[in-house]
């Protein structure tokens, strides 16, 4: 369960999150480089124009008109050029800003694609797609909001600190004290919101993955009246992640006013000292008014950077839960063996480019070895977790054509063995043989590009129906597709459809029965024309009559293949070669269907109905 409780881990390592997002934001650094130039001009130039009142003002009292419109002309011209740079760093900005997401999205779905089954196992879809959604989000707000307004708050509040200074470095030093205690509330709320943020964000994820389950489990939570009990649950969920937002806000919150209220007791001070001082004649009015404006501005760069720390933290609380699902291992091969097209030269095998309609297994230095379909298990244990074993001792062996049908109640390991065979897990103790070679020295790409699957819980893409079938080869012509139809039985019901193989599917087949769903899936597995079959539950959903029709187009798609069959309905495995009875991981009797029958053990009791088979 590891990867389940990884988006509920609490922040560990800022820093580190911190160095991965700026090198992300490092790959456009020049256009990054350029916001800055621009965010500084802007900054400079808000400052610069709020220091102009001081000479206008004291060229107003003077009484030189000629002074007075040349510099309410230049304080334009300042201004003026601060409104480009502003717009210039924001058009930069929002470019830079996609790319550094473009970025970000794109390694993480390469990396999910990299990571083995097990995470997906144990990660629920909700999770995984708000990694994608909420998480990125979060990013994108910060980058587009964030990043230029730190710049130029920061900016402005040096530069109005050194201005402050400049004009009158007496009153400065209450604006300093005042300076010291916005920092120190601020740095107070921040530690106390940052914990609360990624909480909001992990149970942000377990509602949306929540809400997923639920959606797409509509027809079962309606057929058992679980709505009240499903919306009980949504309430729990949706509490927790008020609760955490409640408490990321309520500290966030409380900054920007918290600032606003010392710096207007900061301004207060400051008038009536510097009223007193000017009348004292210790300062002139056009300094007195420009610092009386920088002051009263003081606040506007710490409200701006404070109101910044929210979107700061709540990015770096979704780029910590990101980063951490791309630091985690990818899918371990260590398989030197490859799969390559060969041909026969000389009385011997040669790998070529081209495509022959023979594959052989190469290993460097050694000689071709034709792709067969011999598959032997010797002495396998596995277990999903550590001390529960889920296969005890497996042995077998599958001849190259040869039908090998599991039969057994659930749970008693049947798909764990094909899980095994195309490695989606490796086995724990023994070996799993194919064509004389331990599945663990083939590549996994090789190794699966010479299996076919049809699973019990068939999945289909949005897309055309000769899409989904092409899914099984890629580059399939039309005429591969429609004969791979035609021997799942599947072509005459797509010629039926409104727009035949072009026939649009949506929502994972929704405008599609379960038969037909199935049948695709079985012509998908034609298309590909894999030497080995694996057939799990793969005529489960298919009336008794339509099972009839494709009966005949299996044997056709299994003849010359090693297949693998696990069926709850024991009349489908009539006429296999072999047929391996499993209970609680072990092979209790084998043999084919008469021999099993003669034993009157549990197959037999399977097969008349004295044991039933769950």
């Amino acid at each position: 369960m590891a990867a389940r409780q990884l988006s509920a881990k609490k922040p560990e390592n800022i820093g580190y999150t911190l160095r991965v997002l700026l090198s992300y934001m490092g790959r456009h650094k020049f256009m990054l480089l350029a916001v800055a130039v621009l965010v500084t001009v802007s900054a400079l130039a808000n400052l610069l124009g709020t220091y102009m009142i001081r000479p206008v003002v004291n060229n107003l009292v003077s009484g030189g008109i000629g002074a007075l419109i040349s510099g309410v002309i230049i304080t334009a011209v300042i201004y003026g050029l601060g409104a480009l740079a502003a717009y210039g760093y924001t058009q930069t900005m929002v470019k830079a800003a996609q790319k550094v997401l473009f970025d970000i999205r794109r390694d993480l779905f390469a990396h999910l694609q990299t990571l083995p089954l097990s995470f997906f196992d144990t990660q629920r879809h909700g999770d995984v797609m708000s990694y994608f959604t909420n998480d990125v989000d979060t990013i994108s707000d910060a980058l587009n909001n964030s990043f230029a307004m730190v710049i130029q708050s920061f900016i402005q509040m040096v530069g109005t600190l050194i201005i402050l200074f400049i004009l009158n470095w007496q009153l400065s030093l209450i604006v300093l004290i005042c300076y010291v205690a916005m920092f120190f509330y601020i740095r107070f709320s921040g530690k106390r919101s940052k914990k609360f943020y990624t909480r909001q964000q992990s149970s942000l994820g377990d509602l949306d993955g929540y809400i997923e389950e639920m959606v797409n489990g509509q027809k079962v939570v309606k057929v058992f009246n679980h709505e009240e009990a499903n919306l009980d649950e949504f309430c729990k969920k949706n509490e927790a992640l008020r609760q955490a937002g409640t408490g990321a806000q309520s500290y966030a919150a409380t900054m920007v006013p918290a600032v606003v209220s010392i710096s207007y007791i900061n301004y207060a001070i400051v008038a009536v000292l510097g009223g007193i001082m000017a009348m004292q004649g210790a300062t002139d009015v056009g300094s007195l008014a420009s610092y009386l404006v920088f002051v009263r501005q003081a606040a506007m760069p710490i409200n701006q950077f404070t109101q910044q720390s929210n979107f700061l933290l709540a990015a770096l609380a979704g780029a910590e839960r990101i980063f951490n699902v791309m630091n985690l291992k990818p899918e371990v091969d260590e398989g030197k063996v490859d799969l390559v097209n060969a041909r026969e030269e000389n009385g011997k095998l040669v790998a070529c480019e081209h495509k022959t309609g023979r594959w052989a297994w190469r290993k460097a230095g050694e000689t071709l070895i034709p792709l067969q379909g011999d598959v032997r298990f010797e002495n396998v244990d596995f277990g999903y977790e550590d001390g529960h074993p889920v296969l005890k001792n497996i042995s077998l062996y599958a001849k190259p054509g040869q039908k090998i049908a599991f039969v057994g109640s659930t749970g008693a390991g049947k798909t764990t063995i094909t899980n095994l065979i195309n490695r989606f897990y490796d086995v724990q103790a023994g070996r799993v043989i194919y064509d004389g070679t331990d599945v663990r020295e083939i590549q996994k790409a090789a190794l699966r590009r010479s299996l076919g699957m049809v699973l019990q819980d068939t999945h289909l893409f949005t897309g055309t129906i000769a899409d989904n079938i092409r899914f099984g080869k890629l580059d399939a012509t039309d005429e591969e597709i429609r004969k791979a139809a035609r021997i799942a039985n599947a072509d005459s019901f797509i010629r039926r459809l409104p727009h035949g193989y072009d026939t649009m599917v949506t929502s994972d087949g929704a405008n599609l029965s379960q038969g037909q769903r199935q049948l695709l899936a079985i012509a998908r597995a034609a298309v590909a024309d894999p030497p080995v079959l694996i057939l799990d539950e793969a005529t489960s959903s298919i009336d008794t009559r339509t099972e009839a029709l494709i009966e005949k187009g299996m044997d056709q798609l299994m003849e010359g293949r090693t297949v693998f069959v696990i069926a709850h309905r024991l009349s489908t495995v009539r006429n296999a070669d072999a047929i391996m009875v499993l209970e609680h991981g072990r092979i209790v009797e084998r043999g084919d269907h008469a021999s099993l029958l003669a034993q009157k053990g549990k197959y037999y009791q399977l097969y008349t109905g004295m044991f039933e088979l769950t």
